[in-house]
């Protein structure tokens, strides 16, 4: 229990709780943009993903290890979390540019899971991003570091950079970093 809490207190202490999140619509979002400020860490580059297992709330279940092959950009967030949040449709829009080339995960790292993520996945409506869940947060312990984290790896599996907090997923920067896991 002490673990669990430990960790619920780190993820909060990393979320920027208090920023102000007026509105979840696309209006809001495009004024948002700007202040969308994550930084690029290359740090622990050619490191391997982690072989967690997430799942789906209908059972299915996937291994991040087991995802060599292709590139992944691996994202922990949470619904309770603003920053989170606001980058959730620049994911979902990159995934849908992306498709085929780049797989964009989301994994949840509310301790209700399904709970709250179902309902959040529902009104945002999103065509591209899955509801992974993270029901043991094992990436949360893995990767130490607040919410939003978003990691990208290689087709090998290796990492190439990771961004801890929110970023502008729709900008020209962010393609050029995407390009680089991809190899174009």
């Amino acid at each position: 229990m002490s673990l669990t809490l430990a960790i619920v207190l780190l993820a909060l202490a990393g979320c920027d709780r208090a920023a102000p999140d007026p509105a979840q619509g696309e209006g809001a979002l495009g004024a948002e943009k700007a202040s969308l400020a994550g930084e690029v860490d290359r740090s622990r580059a050619g490191e391997l993903m982690p072989a967690e297992t997430v799942r789906l709330p209908d059972g299915t279940q996937l291994n991040l290890g087991a995802l060599q092959g292709q590139p992944v950009l691996l994202n922990l967030w949470a619904t309770w979390c603003a920053p989170c949040k606001k980058e959730m449709p620049l994911l979902d829009e990159l995934a849908l540019e992306r498709d085929g080339e780049l797989r964009v995960l989301t994994v949840s790292q509310d301790l209700q899971g399904a709970e709250k993520v179902l309902p959040y996945f529902e009104q945002a409506g999103f065509q591209a991003l899955e509801p992974w869940l993270d029901p043991h947060n094992g990436l949360g312990q893995h990767y130490d570091a607040g919410l939003p984290m978003t990691v990208l790896y290689d087709a090998n599996g290796q990492e190439v950079w990771r961004i801890a907090g929110d970023y502008d997923w729709s900008s020209a920067e962010a393609a050029g970093l995407i390009d680089e896991g991809i190899g174009t």
